[in-house]
Parts: structure tokens; C-alpha cells; sequence
């Protein structure tokens, strides 16, 4: 994975439990790859997605829109770790850039395997996501030119109409977030269910 190793990985699998791994594949436009391809700076083909809960009820989670998403259309905060920075750091660092808040990581609950392909061009990407708690802060973006809003939406929004907002758009980037999300959520009934 570039610059995050597979001993990185384990580290957090040790300390936050072995997530499942889903394998998935999407069809992408060439707007949509030259924005992934962009975000590759030092070699990048990972990011961190944070599902960071007012508490252990696993109701209430922080979202955040970007500046070009629809209105109506939200998804967990995710970022990627710097060359050379600790996973855990980093999912600290990106939480509280995009929403705020400060955070405890709670449980390593997906690792997902993706490739893009736009046509004969591939890109293959890894999201690691994991489940949070809030500590402290106010919800409220601190990087303003990346994200637009930070709020706290429930489960249900996400996969109710904030789900049909980003399907709608016909964009495989978007597909690919319902499809984390729709996955998330699987694992997070699960969390709930033990409480």
C-alpha cells in the first residue's frame, strides 16, 4: 500500500480488532479518475474512514459534505496518513480536521480492496475503516477549504435519503461510499447489537 505497510496494518488490527475484507470494483468517468489520480500525492492509495459516535448507543455519527458534493449528500470523514505517520495519528488528525472533534478509535471494522477502472486506465485503492468515539470538542469542520459542513446524521439518514442523494448522481465514486457505507453499517448493527 505505498507508504503504509502491512505491519502498520496488523498494528491496528492488534490493538482494534481484525476487520472483514471486501473485495469491490468500479466503473469510474474521466473527470472522476483524474480526481483520484490527483489525490495520489507520494504514491497515496489509501484512506483512513472514521465513524465517530456521540457514544457506544451507535446512533449518531459525524458526517461531512465537501464543497462539490450535492446538497443532501454526506459520508463518514476519511483522510489519509502522511509518509511516515502512525495510522492512529492520522485517523486523529483527519477527525479532527474534518469534523472538530476529538476523538478515541474504537474497532477496526472494514478493510476494503477496491479498483477503479476508467476504460484501460485501473487504480487500485485501500479504505481502512474504523469506528469512533467522541471525547471532546463541537462538531464543526476546522479545514474549511476542503469540507463544506460537519453535522451529526443517524444511521437511518445515511442509508435512507442521504443514500438515494449519492446514488443519484451516476458518479462511481459515490457508488463506491454507498457501498462502503452500506457495509459500515452491517458491522455497526453488529456493535450495537452487543451494548
Amino acid at each position: 500500500m505505498a507508504y503504509v505497510s502491512d505491519e502498520m496494518i496488523r498494528e491496528m488490527e492488534r490493538k482494534y480488532g481484525r476487520p472483514r475484507h471486501l473485495h469491490l470494483s468500479f466503473e469510474i468517468g474521466p473527470p472522476e479518475m483524474n480526481m483520484l489520480q490527483s489525490s495520489k500525492k507520494h504514491d497515496r492509495n489509501h484512506d483512513l474512514t472514521i465513524f465517530i459516535f456521540r457514544d457506544r448507543g451507535y446512533r449518531e455519527f459525524a458526517a461531512i459534505a465537501k464543497h462539490m458534493f450535492p446538497v443532501g449528500a454526506y459520508r463518514a470523514p476519511s483522510g489519509a496518513a502522511n509518509p511516515g505517520e502512525p495510522l492512529e495519528e492520522a485517523a486523529l488528525r483527519e477527525a479532527r480536521e474534518e469534523t472538530g472533534l476529538e476523538i478515541s478509535l474504537d474497532r477496526f471494522i472494514l478493510h476494503i480492496h477496491a479498483r477503479f477502472t476508467c476504460g484501460p486506465v485501473v487504480e487500485d485503492w485501500r479504505s481502512l475503516v474504523f469506528t469512533a468515539l467522541m471525547e471532546s470538542g463541537r462538531i464543526g469542520q476546522l479545514d474549511e477549504d476542503e469540507i463544506r459542513e460537519a453535522r451529526w446524521i443517524t444511521l437511518e439518514e445515511l442509508q435512507g435519503p442521504i443514500r438515494e442523494r449519492l446514488l443519484a448522481t451516476g458518479m462511481g465514486l459515490f457508488a463506491y461510499r454507498v457501498a462502503l457505507h452500506d457495509a459500515s453499517v452491517e458491522e455497526i448493527k453488529k456493535l450495537r447489537a452487543s451494548v
